[in-house]
């Protein structure tokens, strides 16, 4: 009852201070160094040097080539864990040390994690080519986007046409592989429209280690008398040879993706989204051997909410909302199970002068009778026009996957009886400018889990067992800096120094997934347009992981525009490095790409 009253407090405190006749006087602001709008992590776009949270935005854009696939561009961030098992196919992806589960995947603002297994939430419904830009919030997130935001939250985010344009690309590289990419976009005064496609397969490196990969997506935007409406349609088809991937067998897997999403502006704040997404997962142990064991797994999710935005005064802003969600599993080991769950929040943003404060709190609702109240507390007060103090505190929490709780096989059991995880997290840091060349950001922050969810066994011949877990722990520091070189050249360092405490909790106990997060991690990347028009980027990154050896990972990639043909080259484990991000998994060495872009103009577009 007391959560519900904060949620309560927060929206008749709106309405208290809009009825309130006082004016609050406004204040010299000081000026602030300009950077890249974000929309994750606040109710509002805001430029990311103003967030009172820790939020990274990578742009990726017309830089499509520089960069394989989507992990390419997240390895950029060294708060993020991501272990591969084929490159651009099934990734786990986690944030400061959070399990997989614990990280929420949204595309466009929308929750595409899957129901059954978070194996799956890196298996994205749409294409490479359609991405525009990647946000990245560090932390808990579970008061604005709800379940599974507890470690971070990734926001895959595309964009609408701005020209009319053709794109077509072809490449291949050792490992037979071939890459084919394509995208048409027209954009009219009060619409836009952007097909886009991506098609790559391999041979693979090793046996039963090849993959196809399928990506197909649609964008429509268009402005009417109601405000802008969006649909999104994606799909997603990935084949793949599963050597080793569980176990010492040769398995083989399909996946695909198929999703909707939609929003409608309702005047200037008020806006409404749908979301639906279907997920395929086909599943055989031994691929010379099919019908020894199959799995087959469909899942479907839907989500709904309606969000407010009221300006109480000049500084102080009002945020409201109420959102729904449905997901089901239809299974041959699973069952078929279902589950809905609903949720409103209120958040109080109140910037002023100096400071800037942001009081929110969500009430959601699961399984009938259980509840979960995640409130943020975040704020910031600039030092100086260079300098900006921010921290944070939240909660959040995840709900068991139908895998933790319903999988059986004789080496892994689930528990129906797994309680919801939660987590308070606390961070504090700083952001400084130096100048517009040089700047940077500190960030300590540490998170505190209950009845955390891990498979753990007693034994090395026990089979794994799904179970709560009390009191893991985990403390780190994040720090990055930025240098511009000239105009047209950027050069980014950034690492991550992480410390759990989980081994009390695990005393007796082999854990499989929460005791193998990086230690330390680290970036250098660098991104230039050298003379004669060419662009590079490269990036070497270092991981240290409980009990394994340190390994390094180096990229490099170049492009160059000759009229309408745009010649390119991808280069990844540039070193040849032999390691395993899961355990048991090994990774292909050195990979080489060559391929060439076209473009064609399509006339001027309509203003």
């Amino acid at each position: 009852m007391n959560r519900i009253l904060l949620v309560a407090l927060i929206l008749l405190s709106g309405t208290v201070f809009a009825q309130d006749s006082k004016v609050v006087t406004k204040t010299q602001d000081l000026p602030i160094h300009r950077e890249t709008v974000v929309v994750t992590g606040s109710y509002q776009p805001v430029e990311v040097n103003d967030s009172d949270r820790s939020v990274n935005a990578i742009e990726v854009g017309l830089r499509v080539p520089l960069y394989r696939n989507f992990v390419d561009v997240l390895r950029a961030d060294p708060a993020l864990d991501l272990r591969q098992r084929a490159p651009g196919i099934q990734t786990d992806l986690s944030v400061r040390g959070a399990s997989f589960e614990q990280t929420l995947i949204l595309v466009d603002g929308l929750r595409v994690n899957d129901a059954q297994s978070s194996h799956h939430n890196m298996d994205l419904p749409l294409p490479f080519e359609a991405l525009d830009r990647v946000e990245i919030l560090h932390g808990s997130g579970s008061t604005m986007y709800g379940a599974d935001a507890v470690g971070g939250v990734v926001n895959f985010i595309t964009a609408p046409a701005s020209m009319n344009e053709l794109r077509f690309a072809v490449g291949g590289g050792n490992y037979g592989t071939d890459q084919q990419r394509a995208q048409l976009s027209l954009a009219g005064k009060n619409f836009s429209q952007r097909f886009s496609a991506t098609r790559e397969r391999s041979t693979g490196f090793m046996a039963d280690r090849d993959y196809r990969s399928l990506g197909i997506a649609s964008e429509s935007h268009v402005k009417t008398r109601l405000g802008d409406s969006t649909v999104l349609l994606g799909l997603s088809d990935r084949p793949f040879g599963a050597n080793q991937f569980y176990g010492n067998f040769d398995s083989w897997e399909r996946t695909k993706g198929w999703f909707v999403g939609a929003k409608q502006e309702l005047g200037a704040d008020t806006r409404v989204d749908f979301g639906y997404r279907r997920h395929t997962d086909v599943f055989i142990l031994s691929r010379k051997n099919p019908a020894y064991y199959e799995n087959n797994h469909v899942t479907e999710s839907f989500q709904a909410s309606l969000r407010r935005r009221r300006e109480l005064k000049e500084n102080l802003t009002l945020f409201y909302g109420v959102e729904g969600y449905r997901d089901n599993i239809a299974s041959s080991n699973l069952g078929y199970h279902g589950r809905n769950r609903g949720a409103f929040y209120g958040n109080l943003d109140l910037r002023l002068n100096r400071w800037t404060f942001s009081i929110a709190g969500r009430e959601e609702l699961y399984g009938g009778t259980n509840n979960e109240f995640s409130p943020t507390l975040s704020a910031g007060y600039r030092l100086s026009e260079k300098v900006k103090l921010r921290a944070s505190a939240g909660h959040g929490f995840r709900l068991p996957t139908y895998t933790d709780l319903y999988y059986r096989d004789p080496a892994n059991q689930g528990n129906p009886a797994l309680r919801a995880e939660s987590a308070w997290s606390y961070e504090g840091g700083l952001v400084w400018h130096g100048n517009p060349r040089l700047s940077g950001e500190l960030t300590l922050f540490t998170r505190r889990v209950r009845d955390g969810i891990d498979y753990v066994r007693s034994t090395g011949s026990a089979p794994w067992q799904a179970a709560n877990i009390d009191r893991l722990n985990f403390t780190g520091i994040e720090a990055t800096s930025r240098l511009r070189l000239g105009q047209s050249q950027e050069l980014q360092l950034a690492c991550m120094w992480l410390h759990g405490s989980q081994a009390a909790a695990l005393t007796g106990l082999q854990s499989r997934y929460v005791s193998t997060h990086p230690v330390k991690q680290g970036t250098l990347e660098w991104r230039g347009l050298l003379p004669a028009r060419l662009e590079l980027r490269s990036r070497l990154g270092v991981t240290e992981r409980i009990d394994r050896a340190t390994y390094p990972l180096m990229e490099v990639s170049a492009t160059r525009q000759f009229g309408a043909l745009r010649p390119y080259i991808q280069l990844t484990n540039a070193t040849s490095t032999g390691y395993e991000e899961i355990q048991g998994v090994r990774m292909p060495g050195r990979q080489i790409v060559l391929g060439v872009e076209f473009r064609l103009g399509l006339g001027k577009t309509a203003r």
